[in-house]
């Protein structure tokens, strides 16, 4: 269990920050930018649910749970030394992703096949699960940033790559099972 006794400590006053081995990197560094964008990502989720109910919110929060796990995947690098480490740290699993691909497949079966893009918007969830499926987006293309010159954890960015999916479906779940969503009307204000 984490224990915060005090919220600052002042180490990361000369630009720098801790990650989950221990070491120290600038914070700005690729992989403090990749888990620091999971971490806006779940407060923008927070945001969004303050508008969804029952099963949604149910579905959000694990969601919030797993964004929690992801940061604390990205901010312990050095997966190879996994194993020689006396407490392995916490990493994505495909059955993260898996759940996450049945969730799209029940969610996608009630809705019909578009035949537009649709723009963000609708009900205030589904403009929300809209921006956390962008932010998600970009989390993933830092994710995949990091990987091109430090080892990271494919599950984690097969996760993001799932989750700007979930939230594209679960946005039009939020829009009346898609028959309130916007439609994209190409050159319409020409």
């Amino acid at each position: 269990m984490v224990v915060l006794n005090k919220i600052y400590t002042k180490t990361g006053d000369a630009g720098e920050t801790a990650l989950g081995d221990g070491s120290r990197v600038a914070k700005h560094s690729a992989r403090v930018v990749a888990y620091g964008t999971v971490d806006e990502l779940n407060a923008a989720l927070g945001l969004a649910r303050l508008h969804a109910e029952g099963e949604m919110d149910a579905q959000l929060a694990a969601i919030q749970n797993d964004l929690f796990d992801l940061g604390a995947d990205l901010c312990t690098p050095n997966m190879e030394k996994d194993g020689e480490r006396e407490y392995p740290p916490l990493r994505m699993a495909a059955a993260q992703v898996t759940r996450l691909e049945a969730e799209i497949d029940r969610m996608n079966a009630r809705l019909e096949p578009l035949r537009s893009f649709i723009l963000p918007g609708g009900s205030p969830l589904s403009a929300h699960l809209h921006l956390c499926r962008t932010v998600a987006r970009r989390a993933e293309r830092l994710s995949v940033e990091l990987g091109t010159v430090e080892s990271i954890n494919p599950d984690g960015v097969k996760y993001l790559n799932r989750l700007s999916d979930w939230f594209f479906v679960a946005g039009r779940i939020a829009n009346d099972d898609g028959r309130a969503d916007v439609l994209w009307v190409p050159g319409a204000n020409r």
